[in-house]
């Protein structure tokens, strides 16, 4: 079980990999175990988050071997997905702040995560271990996410916000919409109820022998959900659990990558190198797919150039892994990168003919603060690859968004298809 695990574990940034795990979901087998933490989930997010696959091209991949519709639970899972995308298209940066009035406790939430839980040691085995597991893979069940967040909010009274951004730096599927609506979801900020957990839960969805270290009992969450709910709406902080507890350090996260880390994966932008008729792509971390003719400098279709804009990066920083992450995609599938400061234009185009205007330029719009803005001064954006429409009206909820989704196209290979209801 652990090898598996560890294996499954080991996101290589590439295409390839891409499709060796969408190769290996089986929709049936994913929803008889999604819920279990070594159950069959795609571990396809990673990859997904960075556009080195769109979810469209993920779906008509799995429908040429197995059925799939909108009943499906896998469907359910990436309509999740297209949900988060929908408010962020919709409300933006609206996404940082409460979408509805908060969640159980009255009083003021911290606005930073306290030490013992950012390292690790809580001694809640279960939260300690997701800490762990997310500092040493990037990754976590969603369950395992879901644990983490409301322990953070409910017991130990960290603003939703805070955790959040915490998270995000250290996922390598890290997705603002995704992520921040998710812990809004558990702090009751977008639901219709916060989300509450305990001991039994996880004995549930905990199994397996790699899993013997996450349980819970003795501690503050081995509480029926009544009393959690007690806890939870009049007492401040919990705390950690008494006695001393074995922690980790927290990998730094950077608001720029280094030099180094960029020049072992990618190209410079040159003036020289840039195109004099050809259209001009601009690549963002969420916009890593494969050009025309596969990856490498060279390949057809537009010329890419790589963007980092670091200033949308001081606010919600990323770990080294993911930094090294993203620039090696983005390496394999540019022509050129360029991190700095977008808004200033990149100091080797200025004066430079061949750059053309923003006509001759595009790129995709991409879900992180900051980014639409700078891309807006060089390109033309255009919207990111959906799988689903996207209703007009902002859906404030799941099942709207679904049933919305399902009144304008008749089925999932109608959609695919492009066909109209």
């Amino acid at each position: 079980m652990i090898p598996l695990l560890q294996d499954f574990l080991a996101f290589e940034p590439t295409y390839a990999e891409a499709l060796r795990r969408l190769d290996a979901v089986h929709p049936g087998e994913y929803a008889r175990t999604r819920n279990l933490l070594d159950g069959a989930v795609t571990g396809l997010s990673p990859y997904l988050t960075h556009g080195v696959i769109s979810l469209r091209a993920a779906a008509a991949r799995v429908l040429q071997k197995h059925r799939l519709g909108y009943d499906d639970k896998l469907m359910f899972e990436f309509a999740w997905r297209e949900f988060f995308h929908h408010v962020w298209s919709r409300c933006g940066e609206q996404v940082l702040a409460d979408m509805r009035p908060a969640g159980l406790w009255p009083g003021s939430y911290a606005t930073t995560v306290p030490a013992d839980l950012r390292e690790g040691r809580t001694g809640v085995p279960t939260i300690d271990a997701a800490v762990r597991q997310l500092y040493a893979t990037g990754y976590l069940h969603n369950h395992a996410r879901m644990w983490l967040a409301s322990y953070a909010v409910h017991l130990r009274k960290v603003h939703w916000r805070a955790g959040a951004d915490w998270m995000v730096g250290h996922l390598l599927d890290g997705d603002v919409p995704s992520n921040h609506l998710s812990w809004q979801w558990v702090a009751g900020t977008f639901s219709n109820k916060p989300y509450l957990f305990n001991a039994d839960n996880v004995a549930r969805y905990a199994t397996g022998p790699a899993f013997a270290g996450w349980q819970g009992r003795g501690t503050v969450i081995d509480q029926d959900y009544e009393a959690l709910d007690r806890t939870a709406r009049l007492d401040g902080d919990v705390g950690p659990e008494r006695g001393e507890h074995a922690g980790i350090a927290e990998p730094l996260l950077w608001a720029a990558p280094l030099p180094a880390w960029v020049a072992d994966s990618t190209k410079p932008l040159i003036a020289a190198a840039l195109p004099k008729r050809r259209e001009i792509e601009l690549v963002t971390p969420w916009s890593l797919s494969e050009r025309e003719g596969g990856s490498g400098a060279g390949a057809g279709g537009p010329w890419r150039l790589g963007l980092i804009h670091l200033p949308a990066h001081e606010a919600m920083p990323w770990s080294e892994a993911r930094w090294r992450w993203v620039l090696r995609r983005m390496g394999q599938v540019t022509d050129a990168v360029f991190v700095g400061d977008v808004m200033k234009r990149p100091a080797s185009t200025q004066g430079v003919p061949a750059w053309p205007g923003r006509d001759g330029v595009i790129a995709f719009r991409a879900p992180m603060p900051g980014y639409d803005a700078a891309l807006g001064t060089l390109a033309t954006l255009r919207p990111a690859s959906r799988l689903l429409p996207n209703p007009e009206t902002p859906c404030r909820s799941f099942s709207v968004f679904y049933e919305a989704v399902k009144r304008q196209s008749r089925s999932l290979q109608s959609q695919l298809n492009g066909e109209l209801p």
